[in-house]
């Protein structure tokens, strides 16, 4: 299958993941191209993919402007496909039950703004990037992750993507969006036999 992933990121984790599932895509033999969202939300040719996915990260509560328009500007096209979205986030990397319910209310929010309605979801934990901070940036970091159960220091970064669970979701999903395409090729296909029978009288 031809696969394309756009996403939106401002510390460039999320580009980095979306690299990472296009080379889990590419290893089983998909054609996959990555690219960012273009800030007016057009200028990129989507017709010609099989699959969908678009990714980006939340911050204080949004995820990035040019992904949103994205996924405005080409809802009907994305809602026609198989189509997928990956969330990135802090709130993913720990269990508790209001920063799952946060998370998914911004989610749902943004699937609302937007009109798109994506065939499947995945919350992916993100990064701490200290060594990209300022001063006070790093200390509410620190203390965002503890409040999540993460013991830090600020003189280094932490990856907090679970990669397997990533690989598995890109993997899956696009295997079940050949699947259900070689279906719905077969039911539109009209067999030979019926074609050589004489017309009823």
């Amino acid at each position: 299958m031809r696969i394309l992933i756009i996403f939106g990121t401002t510390e460039g984790h999320t580009r980095d993941l979306c690299q990472f599932a296009a080379e889990c895509l590419r290893e089983v033999g998909h054609e996959t191209t990555v690219e960012e969202a273009p800030q007016e939300g057009s200028g990129v040719l989507v017709d010609g993919y099989d699959a969908v996915i678009l990714a980006a990260s939340l911050h204080v509560g949004r995820f990035q402007g040019n992904l949103l328009r994205f996924a405005q500007a080409y809802r009907a096209t994305l809602n026609a496909k198989p189509s997928a979205f990956i969330s990135v986030s802090l709130s993913a990397a720990g269990e508790n039950p209001d920063d799952w319910e946060g998370l998914e209310q911004c989610v749902a929010g943004f699937l609302n703004e937007t009109g798109w309605t994506p065939k499947a979801v995945h919350h992916a934990a993100g990064a701490i990037r200290y060594s990209q901070y300022d001063f006070f940036k790093r200390l509410a970091l620190k203390h965002i992750a503890a409040k999540r159960g993460k013991h830090t220091v600020t003189s280094r970064d932490y990856d907090l993507t679970d990669y397997d669970a990533l690989r598995e979701f890109v993997l899956r999903f696009v295997d079940s969006s050949a699947r259900a395409s070689e279906r719905e090729e077969s039911r539109l296909q009209i067999p030979w036999a019926t074609l050589r029978q004489p017309p009823l009288r």
